[in-house]
């Protein structure tokens, strides 16, 4: 499985099912409402937003619930209205007579060719919407070459990135730091 943004080489792992990212895909669909008319009643990208922030409320609500399934119904109706507002943006910015139309379109365009891999995340609920935790973990290594300066070696930033990956796997998986590294140290990882 994939979590990621809609960057194109990622495309390239044909092996892996992908789960687009959610959390990107909010921040484009708020671009394009900001940009709309203000006199608008209704915006297309404000509503494909609405119904995909609603999805995830209805599985972390099932997920809380320890409910086996979500009511079929409900999701439809979000999917649907997520389907539709992509295809009005679609038509809408058919034109691409600017070079803002042409992202919206280029937006709504893959909103609906990847809706799947948008959605995924409703059908099998281990997997997360959006890739905010992974970027979390990339984080520290930035955090770390801002405060430093870089990070002095080659070796080192190996070995850094080594611990951190170990570190974070194992909080994943419930695991407390100080036990996974005694666990590492001993050979029972």
């Amino acid at each position: 499985m994939a979590v990621h943004d809609a960057w194109a080489p990622y495309d390239t792992y044909t092996d892996a099912d992908h789960q687009l990212c959610c959390a990107h895909v909010l921040r484009e669909l708020q671009a394009v409402s900001d940009a709309a008319d203000p006199e608008a009643d209704w915006c297309w990208a404000t509503q494909a937003a609405d119904a995909l922030v609603a999805m995830q409320k209805l599985v972390n609500d099932a997920i809380e619930a320890d409910a086996d399934t979500i009511d079929p119904d409900i999701l439809g109706t979000q999917a649907g209205l997520y389907h539709s507002a992509a295809q009005i943006g679609y038509t809408q910015t058919a034109g691409r007579a600017t070079k803002q139309e042409k992202t919206h379109n280029a937006l709504a365009h893959r909103l609906l060719d990847r809706q799947d891999d948008y959605l995924r995340f409703t059908q099998d609920w281990r997997i997360p919407p959006d890739n905010n935790g992974s970027e979390r973990d990339i984080c520290m290594i930035k955090l770390r070459q801002k405060v430093s300066g870089c990070l002095r070696t080659l070796t080192g930033a190996r070995q850094f990135c080594a611990i951190r990956s170990y570190l974070s796997t194992a909080a994943k998986h419930g695991t407390h730091f100080f036990e996974s590294l005694v666990m590492l140290a001993e050979g029972r990882r």
